[in-house]
């Protein structure tokens, strides 16, 4: 007969295995310190405490340090430790690779396991879950592969932990086959689990198998939600990606910034500006990530007011202006028509990184400094910062708007010579344009011919639209040939040059061109439109939009202008009228 025990204790640790009072003391109030620690000087000074009193050999309290110094980011001061330490056991190997993780040095990491194995130390799961998460920092397939073997041969095969981070490692490296196996084979699962084979295929643009694992899902955190949202607004399904937002039972910051991201990277930035609103209200505090993302929809809005606001915001909540948030707001301000205060923000910055200096040249070029661009550029060169593509389509742009054809051209033969970067149709498209607009139609058609990259459609419409600047029909033909292919159902092409028939009175042709379009059902069904700030409130306008509340009054008002132009003999352009 078994007896029951109702009452119990747990058995005391014998006293002679029980360290002494004063030692157990003195550890706790190490760990306590290490704990605490706020600022370098402290982390040296304890170091220096723990050698005198030669705790530094002891590998509880050096586990304790190490990790302190990856919060710090000094991995040296950790390095130093361990190399001093007679007999480090496989907990402190952990701490100094986890250290190197979280610093994003997989390379000394990979060291110390090298290390571990020559010395023979035992290793646990904690050794296996950071060394795969190097083998994906340094995209190291092979050796994953290896290290994914070394798993099963030292009995972690089934540990979930290690698992998820495989499946992380080969969905990172494009290998979803071989994640959705290793996730399949897995014996046990858990939330993290299920949202890295979600976020897998989401990252493919899976949305499917993805949506079909989310629905599978035993339970759900934030973060699976999510990688739903985001994976959703990668694909520009906005739809989706708002309909999951609304279903989640709880929202993180991470989730409401992920919204905010949807809809910038889908071109709805008062969708944005809303969501961000609704942040505030919910009283979730955003971070430098998702006050980027405001500032950004700011710009493409042109909203200054409000751009102001989130800069005023910023100061007032005591975020440090890095070089995310500082190019934000250079790229903000300048596309807002204030360059002043974006070259203010730009030499207030503490450290500048390309991205800074690509937002400042690109303000400077677009607001006509084109001198003052190629200057920046050249400080940019001296400063050491290398340029890449965005840098040159700034740099050619500003040499379009000032004219500046030999600047231009010596420019655009320095990328590939002097800093191996291979123009892109981006980088013809504003040669072609430089060109057009000094005249050099041939030189422009001529480089077209000689591309690396199969012409587009806005290749060929700036050689157009430099043909009627100049009035050369001949060449006008030859785009137009070739825009009728590449977008036949496009009318501004036609329209354009139908003006230009028009202006040299070959009327027989704008019929030809007239009737053509009518034949094909040409229509400017999707009209451009505009966005103005007032009383810090967007309005958007559209040719023949009548959403506007205010729309009677402001048709009056265009019917009042049309008709004093009249009065003053204005005509418009014969081939634009009906």
């Amino acid at each position: 007969m078994i007896k029951t025990l109702t009452n119990f204790s747990r058995p005391s640790i014998p006293k002679f295995l029980q360290p002494p009072p004063n030692q157990l003391t003195q550890k706790q109030t190490i760990v306590e310190q290490l704990k605490k620690c706020s600022s370098l000087k402290e982390l040296e000074c304890l170091l220096a405490s723990m050698i005198k009193n030669n705790a530094n050999q002891d590998c509880f309290l050096m586990n304790h340090f190490v990790t302190a110094c990856s919060t710090f980011r000094r991995t040296d001061y950790a390095v130093l430790a361990f190399t001093q330490m007679e007999n480090p056991n496989v907990f402190v190997y952990n701490a100094v690779i986890r250290g190197f993780v979280r610093c994003l040095a997989p390379i000394q990491a990979l060291d110390f396991y090298f290390q571990m194995l020559k010395d023979g130390v035992c290793l646990t799961s904690y050794t296996f879950s950071s060394i795969v998460k190097c083998c994906t920092l340094t995209a190291a397939l092979g050796f994953g592969e290896s290290v994914h073997g070394q798993v099963w041969k030292y009995g972690f095969g089934s540990h979930v932990y290690v698992q998820t981070a495989l499946v992380d490692f080969y969905s990172n490296l494009g290998r979803i086959t071989e994640s959705r196996q290793v996730f399949d084979d897995m014996l046990e699962r858990d939330v993290f689990a299920w949202t890295t084979i979600v976020s897998a295929h989401s990252r493919t643009g899976d949305m499917s198998s993805a949506r079909k694992l989310f629905d599978e899902m035993p339970e759900r955190n934030s973060a699976s939600w999510n990688a739903m949202i985001d994976g959703y607004a990668r694909n520009g399904d906005v739809e989706s990606a708002e309909l999951l937002f609304n279903c989640m039972p709880t929202r993180d910051l991470i989730s409401w910034t992920t919204m905010i991201n949807c809809y910038s990277q889908n071109k709805q930035y008062r969708e944005a500006l809303a969501v961000f609103n609704d942040m505030k209200t919910n009283g979730v505090s955003p971070d430098e990530i998702t006050i980027a993302s405001v500032i950004s929809a700011c710009a493409h809005l042109g909203a200054l007011d409000l751009g102001k606001q989130i800069h005023l915001y910023i100061m007032q909540n005591g975020f440090d202006i890095d070089v995310y948030i500082g190019s934000a707001l250079i790229d903000m301000y300048a596309k807002c028509g204030s360059l002043e205060r974006s070259l203010v923000v730009f030499f207030k910055l503490w450290e500048r990184n390309l991205f800074c200096w690509n937002s400042i040249i690109e303000g400077l070029s677009v607001h006509g400094y084109a001198d003052e661009a190629l200057v920046m550029f050249s400080r940019m060169e001296r400063e050491n910062i290398k340029p890449n593509k965005v840098t040159f389509i700034s740099i050619l742009s500003a040499c379009t708007h000032a004219g500046l054809v030999e600047e231009g051209r010596r420019r655009f033969l320095s990328m590939a010579r002097d800093y191996s970067i291979h123009p892109e149709i981006e980088h013809y498209g504003c040669m072609v344009d430089l060109l057009c607009k000094a005249g050099l139609l041939e030189d422009a058609l001529e480089l077209i011919k000689n591309m690396t990259v199969e012409p587009n459609a806005v290749i060929w419409g700036a050689l157009l639209g430099g043909c009627k600047l100049y009035k050369n029909l001949e060449i006008a033909q030859v785009a137009v040939n070739k825009l009728m292919v590449l977008e036949p159902k496009n009318c501004g092409y036609y329209t354009l040059l139908l003006n230009m028939y028009a202006e040299s009175n070959q009327w027989i042709e704008v019929a030809n061109i007239r009737l053509t379009m009518k034949e094909q059902g040409l229509e400017k069904s999707c009209p451009g439109s505009s966005w103005i700030e007032m009383e810090r409130k967007i309005h958007q306008f559209a040719a023949s939009d009548e959403s506007h509340p205010a729309s009677s009054q402001i048709f009056l008002l265009l019917d009042e202008l049309d008709g004093q132009l009249k009065l003053a003999d204005y005509m418009p352009e014969l081939g634009i009228m009906s």
